[in-house]
Formats: C-alpha cells, structure tokens, sequence
C-alpha cells in the first residue's frame, strides 16, 4: 500500500480560460431524471404557476395528455451539469444566454443529458486576464431526443490571474 500523505491532492475544478478548446463538445455524465417532485417544486420556489407543470387534471386536456417539466428546470439542469466540468471555480461572471430552444418536451421520468460544444474563445479587451468564452449546451432526453439547448456565454479566468479562485472553490490553499 502506498503513502499518500506527501502527495498532492488531486482538486476538481473547471476550465481555465487558457485550457479551452474551440470546437471541443463535453458530454456532461451522469444524466438527471427529471422527477415530479423536481417539477412541482421548481415551479412553487420560481412562482411559476403554469397548470401545464401542476395541475394534471388541466394537463390531461392539453395537447400533450400530461404535466411536461417546467422548461427553466431543463434549461437550469442542463447549464449546472456543465459546472463541474467547464466553469467550477473557473468563472468570473455569466455574461449572456441566447437562442434558447425547447423543441420537444421533457417528461416526468425522462432523463436529460447534456453536452456542450466550445464555439468561440477570446480574451477579454477590457478585463486583462479574463476571457470570454461562448458555448452551446444541448439537453436530450434518454431516446436522443433534443429538448433544449441554449447559447451561453460566460467571462472566465485565465490561468495565472485567477488570484486563487479555483482553489477557493475547492476549499483548499493549496496550488492547483
């Protein structure tokens, strides 16, 4: 068995502006399964009342015979499982989201899964050692289907001017 009280260790954290690769596409694993309880309690904390999300009885009579999941559920969902990978720690502010896209529905009992794909990387003219970085998260459900995907464009750190953000994050000093 090895020690391993002098080796470092190993800290999860995002990107940094610096090691992003335009044209790279992640795919964020695990998926969620969208429950009814994510669905009911989403709609109650954002005060979206909208009976297509809460009332089934209302939903049976609409064109899709059932509750379909709040969209801002999916789209928030399908953002945050890109955290860990791409922006944990690494992210100064989000700038923008744009082209947002729900082109099928999502289910109780579906399972989203997410991808991003790189499109555009550049440094920031206005903030030295921060790049803007511009991406686009597709969400599919469990058959392939896609069911949202939005434009996202995120200002990020740039690798020696974080000023320890990254280790913060992580609830750690040391280097990283």
């Amino acid at each position: 068995m090895n020690d391993n009280s002098e080796r470092p260790a190993v800290i999860q954290r995002g990107l940094y502006f610096d090691e992003i690769d335009v044209g790279a596409r992640y795919a964020h694993r695990p998926g969620r399964t969208a429950t009814e309880t994510d669905n009911v309690l989403f709609s109650a904390l954002t005060m979206n009342s909208q009976p297509l999300h809460l009332d089934a009885a209302w939903a049976a009579d609409s064109p899709f015979g059932e509750r379909l999941v709040n969209s801002m559920w999916t789209l928030a969902t399908m953002v945050g499982a890109s955290v860990s990978q791409l922006t944990l720690g690494t992210l100064v502010a989000q700038l923008a989201m744009t082209d947002i896209t729900f082109p099928a529905p999502l289910r109780h009992g579906d399972t989203l899964y997410t991808e991003t794909e790189i499109l555009d990387a550049r440094l920031s003219a206005s903030r030295p050692g921060q790049g803007i970085v511009t991406m686009r998260h597709t969400g599919r459900n469990q058959d392939g289907v896609v069911v949202a995907s939005a434009t996202r464009v995120a200002l990020m750190w740039c690798r020696d001017a974080d000023g320890g953000t990254a280790r913060a994050a992580a609830g750690t000093s040391e280097e990283v």
